[in-house]
């Protein structure tokens, strides 16, 4: 059988973090401090990780005792090693930075990337186009807040294909959500103030001339449209919303 020949290429790679700095110095040799480690499944074993440019292995037992040690460092995020040093590209690849400090660019897996997030703010968008005047208005008061009453149609379009294409998970999460229309009654309960927030915000409270008793408390962190269109689900409080969506609708 014919050997596969194996092909080399020049890698480059760039830091994760999103404020790459100026110079960054990569760990290159396993010391105590730095602990740089690679477990052997087959052996069961620790192997330490030192990059020496003139040894033909980057595992530290592998290298003879004249390895010439190399600081490893990122450029304005980026570090590009050519095919001719294949230590380094190894080294790199059992890091165990690899994936969480730096990574590999892969330009296929890129685009892959890039095109998927392209295709679901293009999906966002042609739902936010298609829909009704009556559904446009219900999602841009449940993402947008009751202030939304007061703004034009086209505000409400243009604010809602912005929203679609900078965040189309939220949105169309809001969108296909079966408690859109339930949600947006909260809001228009809170709107018109048959219930309110108190305690800053930790309590909801009926708001009726002759309720003024409290409803239920928020959880902390919670959101109280969320935790009310909730209530509004159980058998304790159908028929709480069934009466207040009443005074919704006559207004």
């Amino acid at each position: 059988m014919k050997k596969t020949e194996q092909k080399y290429t020049n890698k480059a790679y760039k830091l994760m973090k999103d404020q790459a700095p100026l110079s960054y110095m990569l760990s290159s040799r396993h010391s105590s401090r730095s602990p740089l480690l690679y477990f052997d499944e087959e052996n069961g074993i620790n192997k330490p990780l030192r990059y020496a440019r003139n040894q033909r292995s980057p595992f530290e037992d592998e290298q003879d005792g004249n390895a010439i040690l190399e600081p490893i460092v990122f450029e304005d995020g980026m570090l590009q090693v050519p095919k001719q040093d294949q230590v380094l590209q190894e080294f790199l690849h059992y890091h165990p930075g690899n994936g969480n400090i730096f990574e590999e660019i892969n330009k296929e897996r890129d685009a892959g990337a890039e095109l998927e997030a392209v295709e679901k703010a293009l999906d966002a968008q042609i739902e936010a186009k298609q829909l009704s005047l009556e559904k446009l208005v219900t999602v841009s008061r449940v993402l947008f807040g009751a202030h939304t009453d007061s703004m034009s149609t086209a505000e409400l379009k243009r604010d809602i294909l912005l929203y679609a294409k900078q965040q189309p998970d939220d949105f169309l999460s809001a969108v296909n959500d079966p408690m859109l229309d339930l949600q947006d009654d909260v809001v228009q309960m809170f709107t018109k103030n048959f219930i309110v927030l108190r305690n800053n915000g930790k309590d909801v409270y009926y708001n009726l001339p002759k309720n003024k008793k409290k409803m239920l408390s928020v959880p902390y962190g919670e959101d109280h449209y969320y935790i009310v269109s909730s209530f509004f689900q159980s058998d304790d409080g159908l028929e709480v919303y069934k009466a207040l969506k009443k005074r919704v609708d006559a207004e």
